[in-house]
């Protein structure tokens, strides 16, 4: 049996700085039975307690935990135990249909129980912004939340990533693409060697803004500017030109790098090479590269497929797999970004503009489960790794979060393997009310998600309120030991 640890929690807490009072809504004592728990010692069938938020007690089958006065007592016979997902690449708010309380919705629905959030940062007003985001959270979200700064002048911002580091920001984004930052390269590897001595990581966009825009130049010039030419409008060699820069960057520092959203074969060769040579450099992909390529935009829908960078071949796809099987690949992140169908489908947009992004967060765990787990290409535990412990220790929130362990969160959630649903428009909680994958069928789904010792969805129902939700607290940058 693993025990409770009361000294192990108040570790974790004043580690991360958290409090160990109960919140609201959460109950006295709540017990998982019968269980496979995939913790952080091992694969565990047994018990579970919960108590004040906390994952109290873990029993193995045979030493059956004894339920407290008023404590409630779920049957996971046949079920997995797993931990919270945890998605490091999430966009609300702003032109986009979905806020912080129908993203958590989106993916309490999925098992994910941390969202996080970009904050563009607007001049020096650093603190101004971090706090106006924090204000949202903490009245719209249910899902905890982390909070990364986008940063667009990096000589403003540069002086203040001690005070970001000190309230918990322990992240930033960079995106390369852009135009301003070929503007101010100096000053953006000033930001990122600074960044790195503060213990904040940072978050690449590889693609190199030159090559994209002057080739979405050319093809409008050309006649080629309908989205079916987008593939090619937006090449892979802008990917791997920008990938290999920000892994001279991160050589050249000593600081980490996280590239997010990796589409391509080239670029993770590139990234591979890095990290064979004991280079800082972390990788992220996204699911419309593990599930869908680059025919999708042969037809007339070709707008809802739009993303940054665009989808691949199927050469590319089988890489991305094979990356994440090895342990190349760290994390998935969904990049959610909610527009609504006609949104998607204006047909007014070209290779040059258009509306990139789709919703992921509520199908992103199951379909990675089903296109994963059930055909062997990953094992269950890859799949925690990748969902929850591995986003948990490079954003600072291991061990309170990513793992289920004595003494951390219990984000917890309870997982049917062999559910087989067929997903569904009507099914989609985000509110841009459709899912790109509608008519697939897939195996393996969550039944109950747990946040911090709270039931906030069960029986297809989200059960949290909004504002019950909080930003979660995070340590500096450290270098992880990764699943």
């Amino acid at each position: 049996m693993i025990r409770p640890t009361h000294l192990r929690a108040l570790v974790i807490a004043v580690a991360l700085g958290l409090g160990t009072g109960v919140a609201t809504g959460q109950p006295t004592e709540l017990i998982i039975r019968n269980g496979t728990i995939i913790a952080d010692e091992g694969t565990v069938r047994g018990d579970l307690r919960i108590r004040n938020g906390l994952i109290d007690e873990i029993g193995e089958i045979g030493e059956r935990l004894a339920a407290g006065s008023g404590a409630r007592e779920i049957d996971a016979d046949g079920l997995l135990v797993l931990p919270g997902g945890i998605d490091p690449h999430v966009h609300l708010g702003g032109n986009w249909v979905d806020d912080y309380t129908s993203g958590s919705a989106a993916a309490l629905a999925g098992g994910i129980t941390t969202i996080s959030n970009f904050v563009t940062l607007r001049g020096d007003q650093v603190a101004e912004a971090m706090a106006q985001a924090t204000a949202q959270v903490e009245t719209e979200a249910i899902a905890d939340v982390i909070l990364h700064p986008i940063i667009g002048d990096a000589a403003l911002v540069t002086p203040q990533l001690e005070a970001l580091a000190r309230s918990g920001h322990t992240s930033l984004k960079v995106f390369m693409v852009r135009p301003s930052f070929d503007r101010d390269v100096p000053g953006f590897l000033n930001l990122l060697a600074t960044a790195g001595d503060t213990g904040i990581l940072t978050m690449l966009h590889c693609e190199d803004a030159a090559i994209v825009s002057t080739t979405a130049e050319r093809f409008i010039t050309e006649g080629r500017g309908a989205l079916r030419f987008y593939p090619d409008a937006r090449p892979v060699l802008a990917e791997l030109v920008a990938t290999q820069r920000a892994v001279a960057f991160s050589e050249a520092t000593g600081a980490p790098v996280y590239l997010v959203h990796l589409s391509s074969e080239h670029a993770l060769r590139v990234a591979e090479e890095a990290q064979a040579r004991g280079l800082p450099v972390y990788v992220e992909t996204r699911p419309i590269y593990l599930h869908l390529t680059r025919e999708r935009f042969d037809g007339l829908d070709a707008g809802l497929f739009m993303g940054q960078p665009p989808l691949r071949t199927q050469q590319d796809q089988d890489a991305l797999w094979d990356g994440i099987a090895r342990g190349t690949i760290h994390t998935i992140g969904t990049d959610h970004v909610a527009y609504t169908r006609e949104q998607k489908l204006d047909p007014t947009q070209t290779v040059q503009r258009h509306r990139a992004g789709m919703n992921n967060l509520q199908v992103m765990r199951p379909m990675l489960y089903s296109d994963g787990v059930r055909t062997g290409r990953i094992t269950v535990e890859q799949f925690v790794a990748l969902t929850a412990t591995n986003p948990a220790k490079l954003f600072g929130l291991y061990p309170a979060k990513g793992t289920i362990a004595v003494g951390a969160d219990a984000d917890l959630v309870i997982w049917d393997p062999d559910e087989t649903r067929t997903i569904r428009d009507e099914d989609a909680l985000s509110n841009t009310g459709f899912s790109i994958h509608a008519g697939r069928e897939v195996t393996g789904w969550p039944i109950v998600t747990i946040r911090r010792g709270e039931v906030v969805y069960e029986n297809g129902r989200v059960t949290g309120r909004a504002g019950s939700g909080r930003l979660a607290p995070r340590r500096r940058w450290k270098p992880p030991i990764l699943n």
